[in-house]
C-alpha cells in the first residue's frame, strides 16, 4: 500500500507543478493579505493615544502588536484557503474517467483516498509557511509593521504549533475533499467554496479578538478550528496568559475535528468509488449501486 500511496502522489504532483498559474496564485493569496491588509488594518491605531501598551497587549492577548495578532490568524487562514481548492482534482479525475480507470486497477482505494488526503495536506502548508517567513521579514522592511515573536518559545511550544499548523491542513483538506467527492459538476464546488470562505474566516478569531463579539458568536468561534490552531499558536509564541484552556485542549479539539471530516471524507470517497466502479468485473469490486 505504501507503494501505491507514494506513486498516486507522485501523479498528484506532476498535475499540480504543470499548472503554474495555480501555484502563483496559491502563494500570492497570503502575501497581499499581508502586505495590504494586515498594514492598513490595525485595531490599536483606533484606540485613544492614552491608552497604556500593556493594556493592548492584554486585548491581543500577548502579542506585543496587532499585526503579529493578526498574522498568526493569517497563517491559520492561509492553510484553510489552500485546502478549499483540493476537490477540485476529484472532481476532474471524476469527469474525465481517470478515477474509474484507478479504482478498476488493484490499487487499494484506501490508498487512493490516502494520496489525495496526504498531498493535498502537505501542500495546504506552503502558503503557512510562506505568511510565517514573510511576515518576519517585514519587521526588517522601514515603515512596515512584521511579526514580532518574544523570546522564550520552547521546542515543546514550536512543536505543538507546527502540529496544528499540520492538523488544521488535513482537517480542512477533507472537508473539501468531502466536497469534492459529493459534488457531480465544477460549478456546484466553486459554489459551496464560495459560500463557505468568508464564514470559516468571520466566524473565528483570526482577525480580531473574540471579546468584542456577541455572546452567541463567541461560541461559534470557541469551537471553529480556525481559532483552535490560532490560539495553539498564539498561546505558544506569545504567553498563554488570557486563554481559559491549554494550548494541548485546543490542539485535542483540533485533531477531533481533523478525526471526524477524514472520517467523513473516507466514506464519501467510498461512495464515490462504489459509484465509479467498472460494472464488467462485478466479482472484484461488487456491483455498482
Amino acid at each position: 500500500m505504501y507503494r501505491e500511496i507514494v506513486s498516486l502522489m507522485r501523479r498528484e504532483y506532476l498535475k499540480w507543478i504543470r499548472a503554474p498559474t495555480w501555484v502563483i496564485s496559491g502563494l500570492l493569496s497570503p502575501v497581499l493579505y499581508l502586505v495590504l491588509f494586515g498594514q492598513a488594518f490595525d485595531l490599536a491605531k483606533l484606540l485613544p493615544p492614552n491608552v497604556p501598551g500593556s493594556t493592548i497587549v492584554r486585548v491581543l492577548l500577548g502579542a506585543p502588536n496587532y499585526f503579529s495578532y493578526f498574522a498568526i490568524g493569517m497563517v491559520a487562514f492561509a492553510a484553510a484557503t489552500a485546502a478549499m481548492f483540493s476537490g477540485t482534482g476529484v472532481i476532474f479525475d471524476k469527469q474525465l474517467g481517470i478515477q474509474q480507470r484507478i479504482i478498476s486497477t488493484p490499487t487499494s482505494r484506501g490508498a487512493i483516498f490516502s494520496a489525495y488526503l496526504l498531498f493535498r495536506g502537505v501542500l495546504t502548508l506552503i502558503p503557512a509557511f510562506l505568511v510565517i517567513g514573510l511576515a518576519l521579514l517585514l519587521a526588517y522592511v522601514p515603515g512596515l509593521a512584521g511579526l514580532t515573536v518574544p523570546s522564550g518559545v520552547t521546542g515543546l511550544g514550536l512543536a505543538e504549533v507546527l502540529l496544528a499548523i499540520l492538523t488544521l491542513s488535513l482537517a480542512f483538506t477533507a472537508l473539501f475533499l468531502a466536497f469534492g467527492f459529493s459534488a457531480g459538476k465544477i460549478e456546484s464546488y466553486f459554489g459551496v467554496v464560495t459560500i463557505l470562505q468568508l464564514p470559516i474566516l468571520l466566524t473565528s478569531n483570526a482577525m480580531y479578538p473574540s471579546g468584542t463579539m456577541p455572546p452567541w458568536l463567541q461560541h461559534v468561534v470557541a469551537v471553529n478550528p480556525i481559532s483552535l490552531a490560532v490560539n495553539v499558536m498564539r498561546a505558544n509564541l506569545f504567553g498563554a496568559s488570557g486563554y481559559p484552556y491549554s494550548p494541548g485542549i485546543y490542539l485535542a479539539g483540533l485533531v477531533g475535528w481533523a478525526a471526524v471530516l477524514i472520517a467523513l471524507a473516507s466514506f464519501l470517497a467510498y461512495r464515490s468509488f462504489q459509484s465509479g466502479v467498472v460494472r464488467s468485473d462485478p466479482g472484484e469490486w461488487g456491483p455498482a449501486p
